[in-house]
């Protein structure tokens, strides 16, 4: 798929310029069942797709095309139903696997830009950007990075939005999409969610939103100018409280990381695609590198390291190697993973994207480590720990492998 198949919009990035404490990202991949399938079925761009199953005609749609949706088929919709108002879509079983898979590799993109982040589903998560504005650049920048950083590393779109609180940057994508960026500056919050319809806001469900209607009220700013003590009498004290609070745009909640991530990884996707080893090692070494110093800053160690390389004709291969004890020292990562990559054996084959992922992730705090024999006291990890100290001080590319400085131009920042 590329980039003339799937179009990356022009839209405007937001109700204003100024983003300015909008540290909050919603990011929603746009259609992902289907876009994943479409990767490997170009010549169905621009048709109607639906991705679903179960025999007899009782299963439900998992995700359709916005072809598709034009003609009335959305998700959970019974297949039935969806072959009667668009008969000549083309039918696609679901491969959850591959879902799982490009689901991994998004949710990796978001933490190489924070810690701070909250999957709502396979294709869904918050992020709290505040610790990354002075690496990265301005919310908007970010956005934009993640976006282009998904259709680079997965080919498929995405639509973020761009807000002081939760709930309006989960508003804002979905105003966005598809494949849009929407920025909702704190001061605009009240112009941006009073012309909404009231099942905008959570917790308007079918019910809720009949028994707003028996009020009159049909808007987000209906409910705004609407006493509080009404509001609470019509739905009671929990719900009524809930949405008079958010027909302000107020919602205290914050960014919550689920559970530990179970591996750390950083994949690359090159403008061109390379087809010399020595250049691979120099990627390989910056990646380790991004790796190992993840795994510092979170206090874990890993047993399993994991090559990912995939080809210009976007055919993928994985290797892997489990260590004898646990590691997070960049040169260990990148001379397993440089082995694992000559091991391959390839003869000036074009690479699109390498990657490196360590799996079988523990605590480092009270983990054995293996000593070797005749090692200084103090060694490369040390090292690498003050590394990561002057780098949290004055900067990410204050120090780098001396080797990395011979990439181009450029290329160092390439994320």
């Amino acid at each position: 798929m590329s980039r003339s198949q799937v179009r990356r919009s022009s839209r405007p990035t937001g109700l204003g310029v100024d983003d300015g404490g909008c540290t909050i990202l919603h990011v929603d991949m746009d259609a992902f069942y289907a876009l994943v399938e479409l990767r490997s079925r170009p010549e169905l761009q621009g048709m109607p797709v639906i991705v679903g199953g179960g025999g007899g005609g009782r299963g439900v749609v998992l995700s359709a095309t916005y072809e598709a949706r034009a003609m009335g088929v959305h998700s959970a919709m019974p297949m039935s139903r969806a072959r009667r108002l668009a008969p000549d879509a083309v039918i696609i079983p679901p491969d959850h696997r591959a879902y799982a898979e490009v689901s991994r590799g998004v949710m990796s993109l978001f933490h190489s830009i924070t810690p701070l982040v909250e999957p709502l589903s396979l294709d869904e998560a918050f992020l709290d950007i505040a610790g990354a504005l002075r690496r990265l650049g301005s919310p908007t920048a970010i956005g934009e990075l993640i976006r282009s950083r998904v259709f680079d590393e997965q080919r498929i779109t995405c639509s973020v939005g761009v807000a002081s609180t939760k709930f309006v940057a989960k508003l804002a994508s979905t105003r966005s999409k598809p494949d849009g960026i929407l920025v909702v500056p704190a001061e605009q919050v009240i112009e941006f969610l009073h012309p909404l319809p009231v099942g905008a806001l959570w917790g308007v469900g079918e019910k809720t939103e009949v028994q707003l209607d028996r009020l009159g009220l049909r808007t987000v700013g209906d409910i705004a100018s609407t006493p509080l003590s009404t509001l609470q009498r019509a739905l009671g004290q929990a719900t009524g409280r809930h949405l008079h609070e958010l027909s302000w745009g107020r919602d205290a909640r914050r960014v919550s990381p689920g559970e530990p991530e179970k591996s750390i990884g950083a994949e690359e996707t090159f403008d061109d695609d390379i087809d010399d080893a020595e250049a691979i090692h120099a990627h390989l070494l910056k990646l380790a590198d991004q790796v190992g110093a993840r795994l510092r800053s979170t206090a874990q160690v890993g047993r399993t390291v994991q090559l990912k390389v995939r080809f210009a004709d976007f055919t993928t291969i994985t290797r892997s190697k489990t260590m004898s004890g646990p590691i997070d020292v960049t040169q260990d990562l990148y001379d397993t993973a440089r082995a694992l990559f000559d091991a391959l054996g390839l003869q000036r084959a074009r690479i699109r994207l390498v990657g490196i992922r360590v799996e079988g992730l523990q605590p480092a705090e009270g983990t054995a480590r293996q000593l070797m024999l005749g090692a200084p006291e103090q060694g490369r990890r040390e090292a690498e720990i003050a590394v990561d100290a002057i780098r949290a001080r004055f900067g990410s590319q204050s120090v780098r492998p001396a080797r990395l400085v011979e990439l181009p131009p450029g290329d160092e920042d390439h994320r």
